[in-house]
């Protein structure tokens, strides 16, 4: 089932005007002596080859274990997830499919419908029962910052959904610690790309079902795993685990003061950078998955402190997972591979498999369809669905998702679409001119149009390559990579500010020119940050996995025989 995709089957062609230097950037008739790219020129088509996902069974600890680690609180901490109502915590979590779906501590997994019809559900927050009827709620984020809760949302449930509001982009995490105050409702935390941590204590009023925000403080950028954890030591109180960038977890014990939620942090141990999501399992378990999907297991021992991990299923099990609901990872949407043609026009697709590498190939189009006349362009997701988009340039005219933009494009030597660049949560549009001056065109949220663009400055010639999709530097926004003939390769950070985009480069590294080609795949291996695959010479493709905050690591070869290819995006 691909449901994410076949929410834009409704799209209809803008027939309106074009503006260039002012207003929106509008959808408007092609030229009737210009030809239109294939029908197979959309994400749409592509995602409809490619092989359904299959959910998962989740093995964990014997129940007679767990059931003797969630009787050792002095308090019992509600449950958020328990799908199946047998009073253990379940799994919600969002597939390569972009469809979410649940795996029950009974062995059981399926799709988990809320009747979305119009956006990804970026990060997903279960917190538990707290209508008092009906199945569990869950509040669900898009990717361009609407907040809406869900009520009756488990296997036996009809949801429902009610906004609970608009801008949560300026936040790069939200997720449930559980209960902070006491009262038995589940609270949410959110924490700003600026580091900076925020508590909403839950209500019980489904209808507003957040109170006003409390600040807990700054800070909380340091850490690229944030896991709310119901009751770690057995105080009734909600408690975090928190994971450095050097890879070192540390434990905020809970207060039961919502001015001053956690207590000091306690160093659990080293190492824990081996692992792309931590997440909690209930009942004293916290949960963590490796780069090459497989799932362990951590039984806490009643004071925050961690057993020795057990193995949850086979190696490999939560291959094809993207990201958790109340995972500690910072979640990530926009781009999920790449394309590739060869001279004979055919179109390839490669999609990230979430253990690092990419997936086999799906054939996108027939010999002949992507010749000189129709140059594909990959762009991070320009919609809602969270899901690339494909856009194609002929004459000069833009086509995205098989819209008509408008021309006069061929203006321009790069167009790169890195994300959302502007932090209103829509994906935009880079363009440098043949003089090197590089432009914005900041979206419109449905990838059918685009603002008057705004000048960034000159000066961008000096890169052969600029690149992007997604964030290297952990702080949630949108940054770009951009190589000089010379091999240098520079990191320029987003700011998240329309009217300058980028903080000043930083050097990675020398050397690139070895690659005839850079491509941002995306996230390859779902820890929410940005990856990179380098084509050498010869044809053999390397991947870069984003570890710490704008540094990569040491090169993995994935295979030959891409030298076939004369366009990789």
């Amino acid at each position: 089932m691909f449901f994410a995709h076949s929410k834009r089957a409704g799209r209809v062609a803008a027939c309106t005007a074009l503006a260039l230097s002012a207003g929106m950037l509008l959808a408007g008739p092609a030229s009737a002596d210009k030809p239109k790219p294939p029908p197979a020129a959309t994400k749409e088509a592509v995602q409809q080859k490619a092989p359904s996902f299959t959910p998962p069974q989740l093995t964990l600890p014997q129940r007679e274990v767990r059931a003797g680690a969630a009787t050792a609180t002095a308090k019992a901490a509600p449950l958020l997830s328990d799908l199946d109502r047998d009073g253990f915590e379940d799994l919600v979590f969002r597939a390569v499919d972009g469809e979410l779906y649940s795996a029950t501590s009974s062995g059981q997994g399926d799709l988990f419908d809320l009747l979305r019809t119009d956006d990804v559900a970026k990060e997903i927050i279960p917190i538990g029962n707290q209508g008092g009827a009906g199945e569990p709620e869950v509040l669900a984020l898009s990717e361009n910052g609407t907040l809406r809760l869900y009520r009756d949302a488990g296997p036996y449930g009809t949801p429902t959904s009610s906004l609970v509001g608009g801008g949560w982009q300026v936040y790069n995490k939200v997720t449930s610690p559980g209960d902070v105050n006491g009262d038995g409702r589940a609270d949410v935390i959110a924490r700003t790309k600026d580091g900076y941590l925020y508590l909403y204590l839950g209500t019980g009023n489904l209808s507003k079902p957040l109170g006003a925000r409390t600040a807990i403080g700054p800070g909380w950028g340091s850490y690229d795993q944030i896991v709310g954890f119901s009751d770690a030591n057995g105080d009734g109180r909600a408690d975090l685990y928190a994971r450095d960038n050097a890879g070192t977890l540390w434990f905020y014990a809970g207060t039961g003061k919502p001015a001053a939620p956690f207590g000091a942090r306690k160093a659990i141990g080293g190492g824990w950078g081996t692992y792309t999501q931590l997440l909690p399992g209930g009942d004293g378990f916290l949960l963590a998955r490796d780069n090459a999907g497989t799932l362990y297991v951590y039984p806490g021992k009643g004071n925050g402190t961690l057993a020795g991990r057990q193995k949850s299923g086979s190696t490999g099990s939560m291959k094809g997972i993207v990201h958790f609901a109340n995972g500690g990872g910072t979640a990530y949407t926009g781009k999920e591979g790449f394309f590739a043609t060869t001279p004979a026009g055919a179109l390839y697709w490669y999609s990230n498999d979430t253990v690092g590498k990419p997936s086999p190939r799906v054939l996108a189009s027939d010999n002949g369809s992507f010749n000189d006349t129709f140059v594909p362009l990959h762009f991070s997701s320009l919609n809602g669905d969270g899901l690339s988009d494909l856009g194609v340039l002929t004459y000069g005219d833009l086509y995205i998702e098989g819209e008509y933009i408008g021309p006069g494009w061929d203006t321009y030597d790069r167009i790169v679409g890195p994300g959302d660049l502007t932090g209103d949560g829509k994906g935009d549009l880079l363009a440098r001119d043949k003089s090197g001056v590089l432009y914005l065109y900041a979206g419109n949220g449905a990838g059918t149009a685009f603002g008057g663009r705004i000048k960034i400055g000159p000066g961008w010639g000096a890169y052969d390559k600029i690149i992007g999709a997604g964030d290297h530097t952990g702080d949630g926004r949108t940054d770009i990579l951009a190589t000089t003939p010379g091999g240098d390769l520079y990191l320029y950070p987003g700011t998240g500010s329309a009217t300058a985009p980028f903080k000043g480069r930083v050097k990675i590294g020398p050397g690139w020119q070895t690659y005839a080609k850079l491509v941002s795949p995306g996230d390859l291996n779902a820890d929410g940050k940005a990856d990179l695959i380098g084509v050498a010479h010869n044809g053999d493709l390397f991947t870069y996995l984003n570890t710490t905050p704008g540094k990569f690591s040491a090169r993995a070869r994935f295979g030959p025989g891409f030298q076939i290819y004369n366009s990789i995006s």
